[in-house]
């Protein structure tokens, strides 16, 4: 696991990665930085596959365990937390808080929420969203393949305490042409949305 905490930290994220790319990887390093520009704190950790560099995905049960193993770890840190991550660490994180309640757990933020499979509209992937009874935040690309902003939008309508915060250009993994502060404004957007829920 790697903590970031600035000086002063008001509340932490615990940032899981997405399905290809561990802790480590460049944009979750860039995020965790923006993150601490605003404030927060982040844990980053990784899944049991990612830890023994395999191929194979672990099963949902055991990803959601270690989404529960971390955010246990998290409570010694004296902070209001928050969850969520990139993609499929953010997916698991609300399956996790769906199936039960993460202890101390006051929001999820979920970066880039993969939706259906490429080239595979659906919104099965969403159905658990609805056993969620913690505010969620929804960062989504307008160029993400795995999630149709036509399909998202009515689903998220349906769901109380839930925002949604669209990237103009963004891809799945929010590269935009002709920026480089996207970063910047996800980590804006996550810290502005968990402030009033960190009192």
């Amino acid at each position: 696991m790697i903590l970031q905490k600035p000086e002063g930290a008001w509340a932490l994220y615990l940032l899981a990665h997405g399905a290809g790319a561990g802790m480590r990887h460049a944009f979750l390093e860039a995020l965790s930085d923006a993150l601490a520009a605003e404030g927060m704190a982040t844990l980053r950790y990784e899944f049991p596959y990612m830890e023994s560099r395999s191929r194979r995905i672990d099963s949902p049960a055991v990803l959601h365990a270690r989404v529960r193993e971390a955010v246990a770890s998290a409570q010694g840190q004296g902070l209001p937390l928050f969850a969520g991550g990139k993609s499929m660490g953010g997916r698991m994180t609300s399956q996790a808080q769906a199936l039960e309640p993460l202890p101390g757990i006051r929001g999820i933020a979920l970066v880039g929420f993969p939706l259906h499979p490429a080239k595979k509209p659906g919104t099965a992937r969403a159905d658990h969203l609805r056993e969620v009874r913690v505010p969620m935040l929804f960062v989504q690309g307008t160029r993400d393949e795995l999630a149709d902003l036509s399909l998202l939008r009515p689903v998220l309508t349906g769901l109380p305490q839930t925002t949604l915060h669209v990237i103009e250009g963004a891809d799945h993994s929010f590269r935009v042409r002709k920026r480089t502060d996207v970063i910047a404004e996800i980590a804006s957007v996550i810290a502005s949305w968990a402030r009033p829920l960190a009192r």
